[in-house]
């Protein structure tokens, strides 16, 4: 992975619970250890229903999602910029509820600025935020992004989201946050159709300019 194109970030924990029995089952237990422990000399627990009714060993997994930050440009492109931050504040705003449902986030925050890391990706414009694979806006459209093309010295175009019937230069929050709770509560929506990736020819310009002014 190239450290400085592709960086993760966790929010949460993932790991494994274990809740521990209080038996010691096939272990001999002395009356005075019993009576230290509170067994009753078998291994099970005194005044319990049975052997410590209840109280097995269980495993409880948490769940995970994956966020995906596909973008161009942080460094100048206002938009980008943009995403991120709202990005940040999306997550910040659904932690409760995250914490509440046991739920882990893995963010992977990728610049693409190669054709190599565009196809890996199978990026489509910029930005893109992605959860569990899905793009939290399927349809998308794209204008003159002035950022962008100062970046260049010409003219690129990046992504316009549509929210509510408005246009937005950058995702609204209301929009993150509805992406993932989507995947927390429902595990969005049904199967993710695989197509054929083909480089835009928006993102093949960019890459062209950018590798001449090199």
């Amino acid at each position: 992975m190239d450290n400085d194109s592709e960086k993760r970030r966790v929010f949460g924990r993932i790991t494994v619970k274990k809740k521990s029995s209080c038996c010691t089952r096939g272990e001999d237990v002395s009356a005075n250890e019993a009576k230290k422990d509170g067994t009753n000399g078998s291994g099970c627990c005194s005044g319990s229903l049975g052997c410590c009714s209840g109280s097995r060993e269980t495993n409880v997994e948490r769940k995970r999602i994956t966020i995906d930050f596909l973008y161009l440009d942080l460094s100048v492109c206002t938009r980008c910029q943009g995403a991120e931050s709202n990005l940040d504040d999306a997550l910040k705003n659904v932690s409760n509820v995250l914490e509440a449902t046991g739920t882990d986030v893995v963010i992977n925050k990728v610049n693409v600025n190669t054709e190599a890391l565009a196809v890996k990706y199978k990026f489509l414009t910029s930005p893109t935020i992605r959860v569990n694979g899905r793009d939290i806006q399927m349809e998308y459209k794209e204008s003159l992004c002035e950022s962008c093309g100062d970046l260049c010295g010409d003219e690129v175009d990046c992504r316009v989201w549509i929210y509510q019937g408005n246009e937005y230069t950058e995702p609204p929050k209301a929009m993150i946050i509805e992406g993932i709770l989507k995947e927390v509560y429902g595990g969005g929506s049904g199967d993710i159709e695989e197509k054929e990736y083909v480089l835009p020819e928006n993102l093949a310009h960019f890459y062209r300019v950018m590798k001449d002014k090199k």
